[in-house]
């Protein structure tokens, strides 16, 4: 041992700086990049940014002035850009079938109704929706002025059958073998949702047609079984009801009056259904019940307000078998035969349209007429 070490005070030799730390140094990495991965995840799930924090840079761009559509009315959906067009969709509350009919945006001005048919001016009014029916000053009707001539034999005796074909408009092949093939004296009922209406309407009338338009009316198990935006409906206050109804009298010109379409729960309810017959009295219009409601109470309705009023005595294709629709035909023969007059009711099915094509080629020669409707109507409201 050299001297100098036994000189040297006994003291514990001063630990390094850093000995004191190297305990704490794993649980502070641990710490720290436990700390980035909770700030990465929360980045990634709560910031938008689909660069993924790349560097980037924003650039203003000034966006071109662009028209600005307006919301389809009457809750019809817009179809794409540049058509014109917007659709909407009717349920079939029984096979459950949804229908996407185009109609036409905006209000419908077009009034004209064919080459051979002009329309009476007379007779039109201006309304929020745009022109709709009304009696001349003179007191001319609608009704009246655009009936169809009863073939120049209106004082001819002998039974008569009226057809009412409805739901035309929807299906354009279904409507053009309908103007095609049926007579002349058949009468059409179009669907109010229909694109191109009037140009069907004014198709139909210059081929010797007259025509009801089909007035959407609330069913029992409405809205699984939805006849089309602006439905009148029960739980509607009148003024509104009324104000539906114009928008269905402004969808085309030229007809003798209005049908229902649907409408069990609807024509069922006096209260509803007195304004709009009062209304369509008013008008100089006809109403046709197309009979398939046995709760409706549009007869009594009618009589309160004067309305002319006439209903479907057979529904010629509630069996849309070529069979059936024969056999519906016969029943309205002898009932013509019975009583004078027979009306009969058919949608605008392909063969519904076959068959009556096929028998109005013969019945004429069994001694009974075809006549439009309005000529059994306007008698039997005069008799």
């Amino acid at each position: 041992m050299a001297p100098d070490d036994l000189n040297t005070p006994l003291t514990r030799p001063a630990p390094r700086p850093s000995a004191r730390w190297k305990p704490l140094l794993l649980p502070l990495v641990t710490l720290v990049l436990a700390a980035a991965v909770v700030t990465g995840l929360g980045w990634a799930i709560f910031v938008n940014d689909p660069m993924g924090g790349e560097p980037m840079a924003t650039a203003t761009i000034p966006k071109p002035q662009a028209k600005v559509e307006a919301p389809a009315a009457n809750g019809a959906k817009q179809s794409p850009a540049g058509t014109g067009e917007q659709t909407v969709t009717i349920i079939d509350g029984k096979s459950g079938v949804r229908t996407q009919v185009p109609v036409k945006g905006g209000e419908n001005t077009d009034v004209r109704v064919g080459s051979g048919s002009a329309l009476d001016s007379r007779l039109m009014e201006d309304s929020p929706h745009g022109p709709i029916p009304r009696v001349g000053p003179d007191g001319a009707r609608p009704l009246d002025v655009y009936s169809r001539a009863d073939g120049g034999a209106a004082a001819r005796k002998g039974p008569r059958i009226a057809i009412v074909v409805g739901g035309l408009g929807i299906s354009e092949s279904a409507t053009n073998e309908s103007i095609v093939k049926l007579p002349g004296a058949v009468t059409f009922a179009f669907a109010p949702h229909t694109a191109d209406l009037t140009r069907w309407t004014a198709k139909a009338r210059d081929d010797g047609h007259e025509f009801l338009l089909q007035l959407p009316m609330e069913p029992f198990d409405y809205p699984d079984n939805d006849p089309g935006p602006q439905t009148l409906l029960t739980t509607l206050p009148k003024e509104q009801n009324i104000d539906r109804l114009y928008w269905f009298l402004s969808r085309s010109h030229g007809y003798v009056g209005v049908a229902n379409f649907m409408g069990a729960r609807f024509t069922a309810n006096e209260g509803a259904m007195t304004p709009i017959l009062a209304e369509l009295a008013r008008r100089g219009l006809l109403y046709f019940d197309d009979g398939a409601s046995t709760r409706s109470v549009a007869r009594g309705a009618a009589d309160a307000a004067k309305t002319p009023y006439i209903k479907a005595d057979i529904v010629i294709d509630a069996k849309a078998s070529w069979s059936d629709i024969d056999t519906a035909l016969e029943r309205l023969e002898r009932l013509a035969l019975e009583r004078d007059h027979a009306i009969g009711v058919a949608s605008a099915l392909p063969v519904s349209i076959e068959r009556i094509a096929r028998w109005a080629k013969t019945v004429e020669s069994r001694g009974i007429r075809i006549v439009p409707l309005s000529a059994i109507a306007i008698r039997a409201r005069q008799s």
